[in-house]
């Protein structure tokens, strides 16, 4: 079983230790905690593809002592052409999940960075861009390792990806998958991210890595245009929180699914109180947030959207955080009989990123393409993957997230952060769709509620209500690591229980870094994934 690692200056945790050396390689050269999460946001998408890309979106919360907290939106909106009309008169009753049709939201993810180092620079940050994108030039151009888990992934649904537009020349040989631990190079890639460091960032929406990414998208059949990509800008937001016992709690706004991770945490600290909830892993605790998971994918299910749509239709996040809207919440918990489920379910894949600096200064962050290589369009002028966020709208005309220009849509992402009382501050997150605010709930309340040691919390068994990477299945799924007597009344509560093995995917990649008071850092990386925690 992994330790917790310590550090006294500062720290990073990543899905890959490559993006995570990347980050630690900036720090340790006077880079600010933002320098370094944009340095192992631009080499995650190059040595973990099928998780994350450029062509895909990102959500910040950015933390810094004695200031609230900043959480950046960088959400890429449906394009001006995604109309309902644009595919109801093709025939279509839903949006294709993969293809061009599927790729039709510009994409927020650098629009992020340029938000972020902006930000950077109030707090002197100095490093030039070329030296933050430099890992990630060098691996896209003389080859990133390929790990077991894109082999995994690109086996599974090569079916699906393998004849879209440019996936092939991208991510196979001749056909073929390649093989684990062989080298892996996107020489398209690559001469973007070199013009990106020669030209600014900027080139990515309004120059011409835009041009070239709006022409082949008009050739391939996407709605995406230059104007879209034009009028792609990160905002900057406050974020959500919400108190527990002990801490407050911040998430990301709408269209994120960050009020469910609140809700889900603030409802079962009711139901810790009420009920004296005072051990981890017990029934109660599990089937406590099971249930508080439900209650608050009730409300996410039905209200959260564009956030402009949610003012419109009346949907208020601060009434869904009030003491009044949790504790209903509580009392609709029943501590012994499981509610009927499932509601639909959200498929998600993701990278969820922390790092910390000597300053004290935290980040938080999320960067995606929704399903696992997103729309599997790979522009080949430019190397980039384009996500398949918006094939998330709906086609039903009634549904609060019905598909409209402009629109941005709904996003499982939802990076965390807590501020103790006694001090400590925490970044923590996880990929995987619905399973995003499940894991952190579990890593959360171990730690924080039943003071378990950071590495055991996120190491220990989890679980997953619902769907996520590509499961069929509907059922409330547990590793095969928890009590047996326990997993039987999980049952007899009448909870369709299936157990996996003992280290699933399924659960995600988790991971956390803590502050504490005397400023110490404290990090943990998931052994489900390929990434490390690193300190310096």
């Amino acid at each position: 079983m992994r330790q917790t690692l310590t550090s006294p200056r500062g720290m990073v945790t990543a899905p890959h230790h490559l993006a995570t050396n990347s980050a630690v390689a900036v720090l340790r050269e006077g880079g600010n905690a933002i320098e370094a999460m944009v340095a192992a946001a631009a080499t995650i998408p190059v040595v973990y593809p099928h998780m994350n890309s450029i062509g895909g979106d990102g959500f910040w919360i950015i933390s810094e002592p004695g200031k609230d907290p900043v959480g950046i939106d960088a959400c890429g909106r449906a394009a001006q052409m995604a109309s309902l009309d644009f595919y109801t008169k093709q025939g279509l009753a839903a949006i294709p999940g993969r293809g061009p049709l599927a790729a039709n939201t510009s994409t927020g993810a650098v629009s992020g960075w340029i938000e972020a180092l902006n930000h950077s620079q109030r707090w002197g940050g100095k490093l030039p861009l070329s030296r933050l994108l430099q890992d990630a030039i060098f691996y896209a151009d003389k080859g990133a390792p390929v790990t077991q888990s894109q082999v995994n992934f690109t086996s599974k649904f090569i079916g699906e990806l393998g004849h879209q537009p440019g996936f092939a020349s991208q991510f196979l040989n001749d056909g073929r998958i390649p093989q684990v631990d062989t080298l892996r190079k996107y020489p398209a890639l690559a001469q973007t991210l070199r013009t990106l460091s020669a030209k600014g960032l900027d080139d990515f929406y309004r120059g011409g890595i835009a041009a070239a990414m709006a022409t082949e998208h008009a050739r391939l059949g996407s709605p995406v245009r230059l104007a879209d990509l034009s009028a792609q800008r990160a905002m900057l937001v406050a974020p959500l929180s919400v108190r527990v016992g002990g801490a407050r709690l911040y998430n990301m706004t709408p269209p994120t699914q960050g009020l469910a991770s609140l809700l889900i945490l603030a409802i079962f600290d009711r139901l810790r109180e009420r009920h004296q909830i005072t051990q981890a892993e017990s029934f109660e605790h599990l089937h406590g947030l099971v249930e508080a998971t439900k209650q608050a994918f009730l409300v996410r299910n039905r209200h959260i959207t564009d956030p402009d749509v949610m003012a419109a239709r009346g949907s208020d996040t601060a009434y869904f955080l009030s003491d009044a809207f949790i504790d209903q919440c509580a009392a609709a918990v029943d501590m012994r009989t499981a509610l009927p489920w499932p509601e639909k379910p959200i498929p998600g894949d993701t990278v969820w990123m922390g790092t910390a600096d000597s300053a004290g200064r935290m980040v938080s962050y999320i960067q995606s393409v929704y399903w696992e290589f997103g729309a599997g369009v790979v522009l080949q002028d430019t190397g980039v993957l384009w996500q398949n966020r918006g094939s998330s709208f709906s086609l039903d005309p009634k549904s609060h997230n019905v598909i409209s220009p402009g629109k941005k849509p709904f996003h499982t992402l939802n990076p965390a952060h807590a501020r103790f009382d006694d001090g400590r501050h925490m970044v923590y997150g996880n990929m995987g769709g619905d399973g995003q605010p499940q894991s952190q709930a579990a890593v959360f309340s171990r730690y924080a509620m039943y003071g378990q040691p950071l590495q055991h919390a996120i190491s220990a068994p989890r679980w997953l209500l619902g769907k996520t990477w590509g499961q069929d299945t509907t059922t409330l799924k547990f590793e095969n690591r928890f009590d047996t007597a326990t997993m039987q009344r999980m049952r007899e509560a009448g909870h369709d229980v299936e157990i996996y093995p003992d280290f699933s995917d399924t659960m995600g990649h988790a991971g956390a870094i803590v502050r504490q008071a005397d400023g110490l850092y404290l990090g943990a990386a998931d052994p489900r994934s390929d990434g490390v925690i690193a300190g310096f």
